[in-house]
């Protein structure tokens, strides 16, 4: 690792205020024996509610958070579980190999964008990507990081972020499982990002083996509405000058700037157009689309997948971030477990990310349609932890929790988890998925979208209502037993 890198990360251990930091630092620890109480507790404590430190008892617990899983008395799928093993069901035999954005993934999970934060761009970044491909989890590679860092080796044989990010995690996977995916903003537009990457021959075997995809951000859940922010030195600040927008908002006397990327300007046909060029100038690379929490946040996903994209990851109103004004981290946005009311039955493959670091949250997003959750500050907090091993960890802690939670309820694959699974305590009517409150007379109400049976929870059928047509969650494949990973985190034992 580079000394240009060691510079970005900052002074101190990384910290994560409003995040259950001591809790993702454990499991870098542990791993899977984080899941349950410490061991020597047993026999000399009693254990109930409150016990925990996660879910509706978590001191910053949202919505999401406080619903719970409810599995039912009568199970027919572990029933048909039981005639096709021969034997009785055990937990060890959920299948959580998935495909994410037509990635195969052995998990249904993915490391979300850093960006050009320093947080995001130094060592804990590369441990980050290396522990990703490890795992076989797709990997996003935030915006912005081409227009301040470069793309060009330089004299010194310095490898840029973007690339080194990407060489680690190609080294570190087995060639088939995850993949990279590459935002783009306006800047990166200007810089264009997508074509230095698709033209470049180093990528090529990410573009051969259909791992490389480029994601359109439109917007992102801890500043919706605005662009990429980072705090800069004065040097930097002129060195960028010309491709951001630069401001002296930390006082006259102060060495800090503020940095500031746009947000971009986007309305349904310059998304369905856009989604549309991605497709036709890179034709082997997979699209995906990043939302805010806005409003209309069904209405856009809709859009989106309608116009061919593989993936739509919404990035909810507790979404992380490297720098944000202090007004939006808190008042700003749709919380997740609303936007994924108003979206309901998702038409393509969905992806979420905001405060995923435990099995029971991740398990409800899938209930309620996600494909897949993305870990953001948990895997920087967890490689600061632990460089070597703790993304790994906390993946493996994340995994057992999932197998354990969809087996009790009756269920052994994430695709046949359904949104009667979840109960919400804020009333019955939030039960089943609600209809978006600003669709009944809104001009951006579609013919389909009559806020009626589309809402309804399916049956237990046992059969997903989330797959779709492109990109089937039925497993596609899994990475092979690694050596450096001592507890299989994929498919069924």
């Amino acid at each position: 690792m580079t000394a240009a890198h060691r510079e970005g990360t900052g002074p101190g251990p990384l910290g994560a205020a409003g995040f259950p930091e001591d809790e993702v630092r454990a499991r870098a620890r542990a791993g899977t024996a984080a899941v349950f109480p410490p061991v020597d507790a047993y026999g000399n404590a009693l254990f109930g509610a409150g016990s925990g430190t996660s879910g509706a008892y978590a001191p910053s617990a949202d919505a999401l958070d406080r619903a719970r899983l409810v599995p039912p008395v009568f199970m027919p799928q572990r029933l048909e579980k039981l005639v096709e093993l021969g034997r009785e069901p055990v937990y060890d035999d959920v299948d959580l190999r998935t495909r994410v954005g037509g990635f195969a993934s052995s998990l249904p999970l993915f490391l979300s964008a850093f960006g050009s934060t320093r947080a995001g761009s130094g060592d804990l970044a590369l441990a980050a990507s290396v522990q990703a491909g490890r795992l076989g989890i797709p990997m996003v590679l935030g915006e912005n990081m081409v227009p301040v860092h470069g793309y060009a080796t330089p004299a010194d044989g310095t490898l840029p972020a973007l690339t080194a990010r990407i060489r680690a995690y190609a080294d570190a996977s087995d060639g088939t499982s995850g993949g990279v995916v590459v935002q783009q903003s306006t800047e990166d537009a200007d810089a264009e990002v997508w074509n230095l990457l698709y033209s470049d021959p180093a990528l090529r075997p990410l573009v051969d083996s259909g791992r490389l995809a480029f994601e359109l951000k439109i917007g992102q859940g801890a500043k919706p509405g605005l662009g990429g922010m980072t705090v800069v030195d004065r040097d930097a600040a002129d060195r960028l000058s010309d491709a951001f927008a630069v401001r002296d908002v930390f006082g006259a006397s102060a060495p800090a700037r503020l940095r500031c990327a746009t947000p971009g300007t986007f309305t349904e046909e310059i998304v369905r157009q856009q989604v549309r060029f991605m497709r036709n100038n890179f034709p082997r690379a997979r699209v995906w689309v990043k939302l805010p929490p806005g409003r209309d946040v069904a209405l856009a996903a809709r859009t989106a997948w309608r116009a061919g994209a593989d993936a739509v990851t919404v990035d909810g109103a507790e979404g992380g971030t490297g720098w944000a004004p202090r007004a939006f981290l808190d008042q700003v946005g749709l919380p997740l477990a609303e936007c994924l009311r108003r979206i309901g039955p998702p038409e393509g493959c969905l992806l979420v990310t905001g405060r995923f670091h435990e099995g029971g949250r991740t398990v409800r997003a899938l209930a309620l349609g996600a494909r897949a959750a993305g870990l953001g500050r948990a895997a920087l907090l967890a490689v600061d932890e632990d460089p070597e091993h703790g993304l790994v960890r906390l993946a493996e802690s994340i995994a057992l929790e999932c197998r354990l939670l969809v087996s009790a309820l009756g269920k052994y694959a994430p695709a046949a988890l359904t949104a009667e699974d979840v109960w919400w305590p804020d009333g019955p009517a939030a039960t089943a998925y609600a209809p978006a409150t600003d669709t009944g007379t809104s001009s951006y109400a579609s013919a389909t979208d009559t806020g009626t049976s589309r809402f309804t929870p399916p049956t237990d059928t046992g059969t997903s209502p989330y797959a779709s047509a492109t990109d089937s969650a039925i497993p596609a494949g899994a990475a092979p037993g690694r050596p450096s990973l001592p507890q299989r985190v994929g498919g069924p034992a």
